[in-house]
Formats: C-alpha cells, structure tokens, sequence
C-alpha cells in the first residue's frame, strides 16, 4: 500500500512533470511551454500576479526553472 501524497506541490522536475503531463493531460510542447514562460516571467500579467500571491516567489522560480528544463528538453 502506497502512502497518501499529503503535499500538493510537486517537489522535484519528474513530480511536477507527471503533474502536468499525466494527471492534467498536458502535453509539453514548445508553444504550450514558451507561453507559460511568458505569462510567469512577467510579473504584471495578472495570471501571473496570482500564481505568486497563491504560490510565493520561491515556488513561482522553481516552477519558471521547471518550465525552462522543459523547454530545452523540447528543442534537444
């Protein structure tokens, strides 16, 4: 028996990335990921002002790096 997942937030780049890919279905493509990018990289894109009021600016990095190794894994 498996213990439960008591933290929300993917602790490394293979949690979060099954996260996204297999519990949210989705793909990590080029355009999907350079978006994402975009929209976290600039702090005054509201999307992004709520996911560093809701996450804080720790996790906000680590996502944007998390997104980044995605991304180079996209164009290798």
């Amino acid at each position: 028996m498996t213990e439960p997942h008591t933290n929300p937030f993917p602790a490394n780049y293979a949690a979060w990335r099954e996260c996204i890919t297999v519990r949210c279905r989705q793909p990590l493509t080029r355009v999907f990921v350079e978006m994402r990018l975009r929209v976290l990289g600039d702090p005054s894109d509201p999307q992004s002002r709520e996911f560093r009021e809701r996450y804080g600016e720790a996790y906000t990095q680590q996502v944007i790096g998390w997104f980044e190794q995605a991304l180079r894994e996209a164009t290798a």
